[in-house]
């Protein structure tokens, strides 16, 4: 739903229709949204999972058959656009298409499918879009914080204050990525957790706490803004929403002890069990486990007791950049 202050724009301006489609390690997401006055209004939003990264990080070669997949997904979503009376979709690539050395398959397949052209991302180049796009929000905008966007195979980490980024950085840890390297059993159990606790403690120590401890030292106190599919899946199940509620989703705030205690329980779950979660997608009652361990990592490593969830990011600032 617009809010007031977007119909009253929308009022005033003619509206720009665009899409944008976001190809992730995990799925594939559309965003077809009204540009008006600086200010993006969603029409339509899908995701479909074609896990991209799938049985990747040993070879750094996609698979055929997600490569197939991903480029019909692609394909049905640039279909969708038109349908809506978008603009011919932009798309783009982020961590799996990156790391790949046959990332050109892809981008051929896409091309054959619907004749679009695929852009890749760099690590630095999708942090700083996640950035300006979560500081759209005008809340955010005049806060110091700490964006924290946990994808399948890479998560952004991005400080900035009144809406200027001071630190920015793309690491490879991932929900994929961590799942295909732990392989917990089914239940996973908690013995499997505290592994998956220890490795994030220690990548987190050797790999982000050098250059994020120092920036966040010299900042006002940050504010943690979680973004995403991970984030916006714990908010829905903090909340027990079994669609998607933009507004009712960016007014949860979720504790570090609710995240742990969820955490704790669905380790402990099959993950049939965890597809009766409500909020939880079925398809995504896998890669839950690590992602919410990524986020009670960092909060617990770099002294955060609140998430903040924002559904702005990424592909909010990709609309606005064509």
């Amino acid at each position: 739903m617009a809010s007031q202050l977007e119909k009253a724009t929308l009022t005033s301006h003619i509206p720009n229709r665009r899409a944008v489609i976001d190809v992730g390690t995990n799925s594939v997401k559309l965003l077809v949204g009204d540009i008006a006055g600086g200010l993006v209004i969603p029409v339509s939003e899908a995701s479909k999972q074609t896990r991209l990264g799938a049985v990747f990080y040993s070879s750094r070669r996609l698979q055929r058959p997600a490569i197939a997949l991903t480029a019909e997904t692609v394909a049905q979503f640039s279909k969708t656009a038109c349908e809506l009376g978008a603009a011919p979709a932009r798309v783009f690539a982020t961590s799996a298409a990156r790391d790949a050395i046959n990332v050109d398959e892809l981008s051929e397949a896409i091309h054959r499918g619907c004749g679009l052209d695929m852009e890749v991302l760099s690590g630095d180049k999708e942090a700083d879009w996640v950035f300006r796009g979560v500081t759209t929000n005008p809340k955010l905008a005049q806060s110091t914080v700490l964006i924290l966007d946990v994808g399948g195979g890479s998560t952004e980490i991005i400080v900035g204050d009144n809406a200027v980024p001071q630190f920015r950085s793309s690491y490879s840890l991932g929900t994929v990525r961590l799942l295909e390297q732990l392989r917990p059993g089914d239940p996973p159990g908690l013995r499997a957790l505290i592994q998956c606790r220890v490795w994030l403690r220690d990548f987190l120590k050797a790999e982000v706490a050098p250059l994020l401890k120092p920036a966040l030292h010299t900042q006002r106190p940050a504010r943690l803004v979680g973004t995403g599919g991970t984030a916006t899946i714990l908010a829905r199940i903090q909340a027990k929403m079994a669609d998607f509620d933009r507004d009712k989703i960016e007014a949860t705030s979720l504790t570090l002890e609710t995240i742990r205690r969820e955490l704790e329980s669905q380790w402990q779950m099959t993950q049939a069990q965890r597809q009766n979660i409500v909020g939880l997608p079925a398809n995504r009652s896998d890669v839950i486990l690590t992602g919410a361990a990524i986020y009670e990592s960092i909060m617990q490593q770099f002294g955060f007791d609140h998430l903040t969830v924002s559904t702005r990011g990424l592909r909010y600032w990709a609309l606005l950049q064509k």
